[in-house]
């Protein structure tokens, strides 16, 4: 039967859990957080990762997109009933009418 060391002696059995760290580029630190929530928890201060923490990162988001994809394919899916097409109301055709301003009566009389 397996069973943790003594208190004190600063070890760990197994993986931290609901935890994962991600590196941060800018800084150059990793940034410890939650998995439930998605809040940013601690920042190191060395360079170095977090003991016990798993690594988040393109792989491992890889898998989890894999995971779901599999589980969607997997359940059967009924397919959506359509709803009946929208009637399309007809609208009116209306003449556009642009007045035109009324032109200049010309004089018989008066030429130039």
């Amino acid at each position: 039967m397996a069973k943790n060391k003594e208190a004190g002696d600063n070890r760990r059995v197994g993986a931290v859990k609901k935890r994962s760290q991600i590196p941060n580029k800018l800084t150059g630190t990793w940034t410890k957080r939650d998995d439930t929530t998605g809040k940013f928890m601690d920042v190191k201060e060395d360079s170095k990762p977090f003991k016990g923490v798993r690594k988040e990162g393109q792989k491992t988001m890889a898998k989890k997109v894999a995971v779901k994809k599999k589980a969607t394919k997997t359940t059967a899916r009924k397919p959506a009933a359509r709803k009946p097409a929208a009637k399309k109301t007809a609208k009116k055709a209306t003449k556009r009418v642009v007045k035109k301003a009324p032109a200049a009566k010309k004089r018989a009389g008066a030429r130039r």
